[in-house]
């Protein structure tokens, strides 16, 4: 499994940190700041948990999709890398 996507779209949501176009979603979402960032984390958590609950496989990927998504994003308005997310995982792993 090739998981290389996940760092491609986290440099593509830094690119739009950093050239924000008036037009880009990411970059509208990044500076409305964290608190509204944080909101769309939650609601596509919530999303997700009722997509599963319905047993709904297609709308569980999709809403996934958008809560990895706006994690990422989240992330990067904390300055905070999937590099960063990685090593903490895997310290508590190690245990």
């Amino acid at each position: 499994m090739d998981l290389s996507f996940l760092a491609t779209l986290e440099s593509i949501i830094d690119s739009r940190a950093q050239d924000a176009t008036p037009n880009s979603y990411t970059a509208g979402l990044l500076a409305a700041g964290p608190k509204r960032i944080a909101q769309k984390v939650g609601e596509e958590g919530v999303e997700l948990a009722i997509a599963a609950v319905d047993g709904d496989r297609d709308e569980v990927l999709n809403e996934a999709a958008d809560l990895v998504y706006h994690m990422l994003v989240l992330l990067r308005s904390q300055d905070v890398s999937l590099h960063d997310l990685v090593a903490t995982l895997e310290s508590r792993h190690r245990g």
